[in-house]
């Protein structure tokens, strides 16, 4: 008599987990770049330059200053 063999379902497995991954990475990405647009983040560039570029031009000193005229 002919033995029945078991499905072996491990590759059905590892494809199904693999797939939820890519799944999991593609939906996490776009969560994760969906604050880009809204253009807040260039704002927030643009004041921290301008204060940085603020205190730069502040803490300049003369050479007059410097000497102690």
């Amino acid at each position: 008599m002919a033995e029945v063999q078991e499905k072996d379902n491990t590759w059905v497995i590892v494809g199904v987990c693999i797939a939820a991954i890519i799944l999991l990475v593609v939906l996490l990405k776009k969560d994760e770049t969906k604050h880009l647009e809204s253009g807040t983040v260039q704002a927030l560039q643009q004041e921290t330059f301008s204060k940085i570029e603020k205190r730069h031009t502040q803490n300049t000193s003369t050479p007059e200053q410097i000497s102690g005229k």
